[in-house]
C-alpha cells in the first residue's frame, strides 16, 4: 500500500511540474512582459533596467527555474492591474470557491445517488423515466445558458431569487443548481447502472432468498457494492468544482478563482494568470491524488494495477 501511495505522489509531483511549465512557457509565447508593464514613451534604458528587475535578461530556462523557486514560495509576483501580491488576490477569490464547490457538490451527491437508486430498483415506472429525462437534460443543457435561463426566470420574470454575487443563503440556490445539475445526472447514471449489475448478482439473490427486508437488500447489500464508480465520479466532480467553475463563476458574478482567472486574461494580468492556473491545477490534481488512495482502500485490487 505504501508503494502504490508513493508511486502515485511521483506521478502527482511529476505532473505538477509539468504544468508549471506549461504555464510558464504559454504566457511567455504572448511576448514580452515589458510590453503590458511600461506603456508611453521610453528610453532603451528604461527598457534595459526593467530586464534586469525581472530577470529577462537570462536565459528563458533561468528564468523558468526563478520563477518555480519564487512560486513554490507563494511569489507569483505583483498584479500588473491590481497593484497587490498575486498570491494575495488569488487567496481572497478562494473562500468563495470553497462554499460554492462545496454545496453544488453535496446537492448533486444528495439527489443524484438516491435517485439513481430509485430508478434502478423501480424499472420501467414513473421514477425510473423521471430519472432518466432529469440525467439526459441535465447532461445536454450547457451551464451557461442554464444559468442564464435560471436567472430570466427566478430573478427577472418571478423576482424570486438574486440574480448573482455572493451574499446570504439565497444567491446560492442559482449558482449551486446550474452547478449541481449536470454533476447529479452523472450520478444517476452511474447509480443506475452499478445497481442494475450489483441487483442482479448472486449475493443480492441470496439475501433476498434468505427473508431480508426489501430496504435492507436495496440500501444496505446493492447500494453499498454499487458506490464505486459514482464515489470515483464525484471526486473527481469536486476537483473540478474546486478549481474553479469559470463559466458559472462569470454568468452569477460570483467572486471565485475562476472569475478570477477570466479576468485576468482579459487583463492580460501575467503575474495572476500563471498563479490563478498553477493553483488550481495543484488543486486538481491533489484531489485527484486523495481519491486514488480512497479508492485504494475501497478496492484493494486497485493497488496491485
Amino acid at each position: 500500500m505504501l508503494l502504490f501511495i508513493a508511486r502515485r505522489g511521483l506521478y502527482t509531483i511529476f505532473s505538477l511540474i509539468a504544468a508549471t511549465a506549461i504555464v510558464f512557457f504559454l504566457s511567455r509565447a504572448q511576448g514580452d512582459p515589458r510590453n503590458v508593464l511600461i506603456t508611453g514613451y521610453f528610453s532603451q534604458e528604461i527598457w534595459d533596467a526593467w530586464g534586469v528587475e525581472m530577470g529577462l535578461n537570462k536565459p528563458l530556462i533561468v528564468q523558468y527555474l526563478i520563477w518555480l523557486k519564487n512560486a513554490l514560495l507563494g511569489d507569483f509576483g505583483t498584479s500588473i492591474n491590481a497593484a497587490r501580491p498575486a498570491w494575495d488576490l488569488i487567496q481572497d477569490r478562494i473562500p468563495a470557491t470553497l462554499q460554492l464547490a462545496g454545496v453544488s457538490w453535496a446537492l448533486s451527491f444528495l439527489v443524484g445517488i438516491p435517485l439513481g437508486v430509485v430508478s434502478a430498483v423501480n424499472r420501467a415506472s414513473f421514477w425510473d423515466y423521471f430519472a432518466r429525462i432529469f440525467a439526459l437534460v441535465g447532461q445536454a443543457l450547457p451551464p451557461f445558458w442554464l444559468g442564464l435561463m435560471l436567472i430570466l426566470l427566478f430573478s427577472v420574470q418571478l423576482d424570486l431569487l438574486p440574480a448573482g454575487t455572493r451574499g446570504g443563503p439565497a444567491n446560492y440556490v442559482l449558482p449551486c443548481v446550474t452547478l449541481a445539475w449536470t454533476a447529479a445526472s452523472g450520478n444517476v447514471r452511474l447509480m443506475r447502472s452499478s445497481m442494475l449489475e450489483v441487483l442482479d448478482s448472486e449475493f443480492v439473490k441470496l439475501a433476498k432468498v434468505k427473508g431480508a427486508a426489501h430496504n435492507r437488500v436495496v440500501w444496505k447489500h446493492a447500494a453499498r457494492n454499487a458506490m464505486i464508480a459514482p464515489l470515483t465520479y464525484s471526486g473527481l466532480i469536486l476537483a473540478a468544482f474546486m478549481a474553479g467553475t469559470v463559466v458559472t463563476e462569470t454568468v452569477f458574478a460570483w467572486p471565485g478563482i475562476g472569475r478570477l482567472a477570466v479576468d485576468s486574461v482579459m487583463q492580460t494580468d501575467f503575474p495572476v494568470m500563471t498563479g490563478v492556473v498553477l493553483v488550481l491545477t495543484a488543486i486538481y490534481l491533489l484531489v485527484a491524488l486523495a481519491i486514488d488512495i480512497l479508492y485504494a482502500f475501497v478496492d484493494p485490487r486497485i493497488r496491485i494495477s
